[in-house]
């Protein structure tokens, strides 16, 4: 179960042997967007036996990085959830130090530890306890949040930068009331309305164009311009966290705007799979401006009698097989395992021929040290690897046999084939698939309820299962299928198709749904509408198969 911000403890560690207390590692988590965490955070996080969390929550951070018994404090708010003060968090951060004796502290700090952040207070306690400190830089929202919102801090007309904490009463705002000034501008939505209020009141010029951001460089990043004069309006609807640049180059975000205009921005994708099979289709989700939700629908487990597979591997060790084809990544990986309880590893596989079904599973081989000899070079599927299949050639081949370790409810098209083509097979059980328990009750009602934007499915069996263990997706949601036989079965499972990979991979099922997306975001503004991802548009009637 990952952290979340109910379960979150004062610093109560079991303390470790040693006399010393636990060394504090300052660490920016920057602004939002985990891919912009330094490689040092991750491996301080990786390491880290408690993290103290600031004030914006970042227990996904959390879940990702560090180990499932890692220890959460919250520093960000106290017992009646109000804010804490810089003295306050110091305090709490020395004394989970104290606790930790030996251990790692991570005082995980929203953006950059040292700008408006409280390093100076917090870093000094610890120097007073006699508590070892390190620092981490990270990328400050200062710079990241008017990036990610298309908005350059300077141009050749605007040379010059003012970084302001809007809660800060000793301000001179007669300093950034030239149109050479870009201002930027952090803090609560409500000290933001009134450091807003005293730079109008200053002198700089009512038509200044404003940018407001909030969760900037996240999927959730909303960006709203007005003008200084204007801007009051619109702060009463603006939520934390917050940030707003003023000046010239607010204006260049129309032509330079990149984050919030991707085809999926915004969009939250089902993806049916294990986290393992995973890997590229969320990467490829989020660059196109997607998160994607995880969702198992099977789970693997060893075959229930052991010794065939057993014999499988010994055969292979002595010569017995010509070929060895994988067909999943679960394959390798029992193959694998199986290998290293009988002490064996990549080099028993030489003089063997390897096939692989996709690049997926030649990346999985490649892990372990293994270069297929064979990966479709056309469809990935059992159909593509037989169309690149040699035939047996009794002068070319001292061996006429092919080991085949896979699922128990593999089809027999890839054994029928190579039967035909005069080789003989070994179809082995190496992995059982069965149902996966329903995931929790929040996700099946967002499930059927319509606040998945999309569901991709990259096989039959994922819709099937889906459907058995949380239910059909609301008619809202679009559904993307990977290939003719898998939309066939969402189909009969009541659900129209909306989106059919060109080719049976998982980088073109995402890339044929974003290119659906960018369909909806063009007639949605050819209609004006500023409203785009299916979630917001749910209907209530029920969606049937063509």
């Amino acid at each position: 179960m990952s952290p979340s911000r109910s379960t979150t403890t004062t610093a109560t560690t079991t303390p470790k042997p040693g006399r010393q207390p636990g060394r504090v590692a300052f660490v920016g988590a920057g602004p939002g967007d985990a891919g912009l965490m330094t490689v040092r955070a991750v491996e301080f996080l990786a390491a880290a036996d408690v993290v103290v969390i600031d004030q914006v929550a970042r227990e996904g951070v959390v879940a990702r990085y560090c180990r499932p018994d890692v220890e959460i404090v919250d520093a960000g708010h106290g017992d009646h959830g109000q804010p804490l003060t810089h003295a306050m968090r110091a305090k709490l951060v020395v004394k989970a130090a104290k606790a930790a004796r030996g251990g790692l502290v991570v005082r995980l700090m929203d953006g950059d530890p040292g700008t408006f952040n409280g390093l100076a207070e917090e870093a000094l306690a610890c120097h007073k306890a006699a508590i070892g400190f390190d620092v981490v830089p990270g990328v400050s929202a200062v710079s990241a949040v008017p990036a990610y919102a298309g908005i350059p801090l300077t141009s050749s007309s605007s040379p010059a930068v003012h970084v302001i904490s809007a809660n800060d009463r000793a301000v001179d705002w007669s300093a950034s009331v030239a149109e050479s000034v870009t201002v930027v501008l952090l803090g609560p939505p409500e000290d933001l309305a009134v450091a807003l209020g005293k730079l109008l009141a200053a002198g700089r010029t009512a038509d200044t164009p404003v940018a407001l951001t909030e969760k900037g460089t996240t999927i959730g990043q909303s960006t709203r311009v007005s003008t200084l004069g204007q801007v009051a309006k619109v702060m009463k609807s603006v939520e934390f966290p917050a940030l707003a640049v003023v000046g010239s180059t607010v204006a260049l975000r129309e032509n330079l705007s990149w984050f919030e205009t991707k085809p999926l921005f915004g969009w939250n994708v089902l993806v049916p799979r294990t986290k393992e099979q995973s890997g590229t289709t969320i990467a490829r989700l989020e660059s196109y401006g997607a998160t994607a939700e995880v969702v198992p629908t099977i789970s693997v487990e060893p075959p229930r009698t052991p010794q065939q597979m057993e014999r499988a591997v010994k055969g292979l060790v002595t010569g017995r097989y010509e070929w060895i084809g994988f067909t999943s990544v679960n394959a390798v990986k029992a193959v694998r395992e199986k290998f290293e309880e009988f002490g064996l590893d990549a080099r028993a596989f030489a003089g063997l021929k390897i096939a692989a079904v996709g690049g997926v599973t030649a990346e999985a081989l490649r892990e372990w040290g293994i270069v297929p000899d064979l990966v479709p070079s056309g469809e990935n599927s059992a159909n593509g690897l037989l169309a690149d299949w040699p035939p047996f050639d009794e002068v070319l081949d001292p061996i006429n046999r092919v080991f085949l370790p896979r699922a128990d409810i593999a089809t027999d098209t890839l054994v029928a084939g190579l039967q035909e083509m005069g080789w003989e097979v070994d179809d082995v059980t190496a992995y059982r698939t069965v149902r996966a328990a329903p995931p929790a009750a929040h996700i099946r009602e967002a499930i059927k309820g319509g606040q998945f934007d999309a569901a991709v499915f990259t096989s039959s069996s994922t819709v099937r299962n889906l459907v058995g263990i949380a239910g059909k997706p609301h008619p809202s949601t679009v559904i993307a299928c990977i290939g003719p036989a898998t939309a066939k079965t969402a189909e009969e499972h009541g659900l129209r198709v909306d989106v059919l990979a060109p080719e049976a991979s998982s980088d073109a099922l995402v890339d044929a749904l974003a290119d659906f997306g960018l369909g909806l975001a063009t007639a949605a503004a050819e209609a004006g509408d500023t409203v785009v991802r299916p979630s917001a548009k749910k209907t209530s009637s029920r969606r049937r198969a063509k």
